[in-house]
């Protein structure tokens, strides 16, 4: 075996199981109603190959037919029941892992899917986790999600495809390690900026080819590498141009270690984003219980923030902010204030957000010049007994980043079970007059709310409609 260096595999398996890159892999699942899609491919044999599926736990003849290309659909299947499937060539040679997957109609369009028992990423997690959509610049959409569980590696990130807006996704690559990873474009070169897993290093890379090749990852800040201990966090969180600069939110801490403080990191436009020496990072600051307007009681404090300029030209880092078990227990987000003139200099408390969605979720936020408003996709809560809550997604827009309204529920589930159902961490981009986004969905026996199945891709036409009265 040789030395292993890249960042990019396809796919990527673990030492032990090396040489299962030269069977037959299904690299993507997408069910429906009554059927299964799925893509595949056999890097190690350019020869003949059949299809075989059946009920899981069954004891019948698994069902086959032969492959032509590198997609199939199975239809015909039963709604809401779990199938077994694998790829083998027809000269016995080799077969790919068995696959899991319960049919049901899903929302959006299905980027991929993930069964909660389905073990071929189990070496890093098993569930979607973290989207991230970019637009490349010849006009094709990549969309990004990692591979999570609660206390498992965390390590894992799968690269999707689509060149014709969404309608239809295919498989790119894999990364490894990369975990929390944001996708985006500077100056014609695709960007991931990502941690080698939870709370462990900071690490950005390149690609020049579109998301097929990397380069090898830069480390811009070191980690723990567990959350036993404190390191930086960074959901995929915008990353957006002001003052000529770079700018995005990150944190510093852990759950269990008492939470996180918040900083703003970025780069000067025209330096090397591969060069650990370019990038600044203000000082973390931590959340204080006594600043104007706080919940009263035992709050997470903050994360997963925003860089945004404001509607007087300062830079701010707009938060989720951890209400629950506070009074009041949802309905705000925090508000930092930074520096676009001192990269490093310290962040200011400005104040608490009026915002439905803005609390107990991550959420994207976005300035649209054609608008002059401020616009963001979040979980909002519709049951004050459940503030965590994740199972009503909606626009949310504001005028002045003081308050926000929530105009258009786009996937309301409030009927289903918060318990099994979930939309949450949408990655969302403007794209003309429509916006696209990429939602973590969990349902259709998820194993619960936020450890989601799917990765589903989304469409709001004429979005700046809804601003319209406000």
């Amino acid at each position: 075996m040789r030395g292993q260096s890249a960042w990019h595999y396809r796919p990527y398996r673990p030492l032990d199981q090396i040489r299962e890159r030269e069977l037959p892999y299904i690299c993507r699942l997408a069910p429906g109603e009554e059927e299964i899609a799925l893509e595949w491919f056999d890097s190690g044999s350019d020869g003949a190959h059949a299809l075989y599926w059946r009920p899981r736990g069954s004891e019948t003849a698994y069902t086959r037919t032969e492959l032509t290309g590198s997609e199939a659909i199975i239809d015909g299947l039963e709604p809401h029941r779990d199938y077994e499937l694998y790829v083998e060539r027809l000269d016995s040679s080799g077969r790919s892992v068995v696959r899991l997957a319960r049919t049901g109609a899903a929302v959006g369009t299905v980027i991929h899917y993930l069964h909660p028992e389905d073990e071929i990423y189990a070496f890093s997690g098993r569930s979607l986790c973290s989207p991230s959509l970019v637009k490349l610049p010849g006009g094709a959409l990549l969309a990004s999600m990692d591979v999570f569980s609660g206390g498992a590696p965390q390590n894992l990130t799968l690269l999707y495809r689509s060149d014709d807006g969404g309608d239809n996704w295919k498989y790119v690559t894999e990364l490894f390690p990369c975990f929390w990873g944001k996708l985006f474009v500077w100056k014609n070169a695709l960007y991931m900026l990502a941690h080698t897993t939870e709370y462990g290093s900071l690490i950005i890379g390149v690609s020049h080819d579109e998301g097929r090749t990397w380069s090898a990852p830069v480390t811009i800040l070191p980690g723990a590498g567990s959350k036993v201990a404190r390191g930086p966090h960074k959901a995929p969180m915008p990353v957006i141009e002001a003052g000529g600069r770079l700018h995005t939110a990150v944190d510093y801490g852990s759950w269990p270690t008492g939470g996180h403080a918040n900083a703003l990191l970025s780069i000067d436009s025209d330096a090397d984003l591969l060069v650990a020496d370019n990038w600044r990072c203000t000082d973390f600051l931590p959340y204080d219980a006594d600043w104007k307007g706080a919940a009263v009681g035992k709050s997470g404090g903050a994360l997963e923030g925003n860089a945004v300029v404001g509607p007087d030209g300062q830079l701010y880092n707009v938060l989720r902010y951890q209400m629950n078990g506070c009074t009041p227990s949802h309905g705000k987000a925090l508000m930092l204030r930074g520096n676009l003139e001192e990269p490093e200099a310290p962040l200011n408390f400005h104040g608490f957000v009026d915002f439905n969605g803005g609390s107990n979720s991550k959420f994207d936020l976005l300035y649209d010049e054609p608008s002059g408003a401020y616009w963001a996709i979040v979980s909002e809560i519709v049951d004050d007994a459940a503030p965590s809550q994740r199972n009503v997604l909606s626009l949310a827009v504001s005028q002045d980043l003081q308050r926000f309204s929530i105009v258009k529920r786009l996937l309301d589930y409030r009927d289903a079970n918060p318990q099994e159902v979930g939309f949450q961490y949408v990655s969302f981009l403007i794209d003309g007059d429509d916006i696209l986004y990429q939602c973590r969905t969990a349902m259709n026996g998820a194993r619960n709310f936020h450890d989601a199945n799917y990765s589903t891709f989304h469409r709001i036409e004429r979005f700046r409609r809804y601003s319209q009265g406000l």
